[in-house]
C-alpha cells in the first residue's frame, strides 16, 4: 500500500483521490488559519507556483486539532485562504489527523512510519514521491521554501533547475 490508495474530499466537497497524482511529487500539509505558522500558506503558495508546471501538487488539509485554531466551517476556511494568502493550490475538507479519528493517510503514515511520524502540530509536512511512496516528513517550524525540502523536491521533479 502507498499514498495513492487514499481518498479525501475537497473543500467543495468533490473527491480527490491522491492516486491521480501518480507519477507526481506531492506535499500534504495540516493546516489552520489561527496558527502561529498559517504565514506558511504564503510559501506553500509560493512552491505551488514554482513547481507545479514541473509536477509538484500541494495538498493542505485543514485540521483543528491542534490548540482549536482551525475552527471555522469549510466556506470559511476556503474564504480565508484565497483572501489573504491568494491559495489556489487543493484543499480538502477538514480533517482529523491525529487519534482514533484520523484520517486514514494519517494513520498510513503512523503504522509505516512509526508514531514519531504523526503531527505534532498544524503545519507538519509530508513529501510524498511520484511512486506513491512516503520519502520524508518536515516538522511544522520547517519553511515550506527551506532548502533541504525543496532540494528533495527538485530531485522527484527529475532535474534539478
Amino acid at each position: 500500500m502507498n499514498a495513492h490508495a487514499f481518498e479525501f474530499r475537497t473543500i467543495r466537497g468533490e473527491a480527490l483521490a491522491l492516486s491521480q497524482f501518480e507519477g507526481r511529487a506531492v506535499l500534504i500539509v495540516n493546516t489552520a488559519s489561527r496558527c502561529g505558522f498559517t504565514p506558511q500558506y504564503r510559501e506553500l503558495q509560493a512552491l505551488w507556483e514554482r513547481y507545479r508546471m514541473r509536477g509538484l501538487v500541494v495538498i493542505g488539509v485543514p485540521s483543528n486539532d491542534f490548540g482549536a485554531q482551525e475552527p471555522g466551517s469549510e466556506a470559511q476556511i476556503l474564504e480565508f485562504c484565497e483572501t489573504n494568502y491568494d491559495v489556489d493550490f487543493p484543499l480538502t475538507s477538514k480533517q482529523s489527523v491525529i487519534g482514533e479519528a484520523a484520517h486514514p493517510f494519517y494513520k498510513w503514515v503512523s503504522e509505516i512510519a512509526g508514531e514519531d511520524a504523526r503531527p505534532r502540530w498544524n503545519f507538519h509536512k509530508y513529501l510524498i514521491g511520484p511512486s506513491g511512496d512516503l520519502v520524508n516528513i518536515y516538522a511544522s517550524r520547517v519553511s515550506p521554501l527551506d532548502p533541504a525540502l525543496v532540494g528533495e523536491i527538485e530531485s522527484l521533479l527529475g532535474h534539478d533547475l
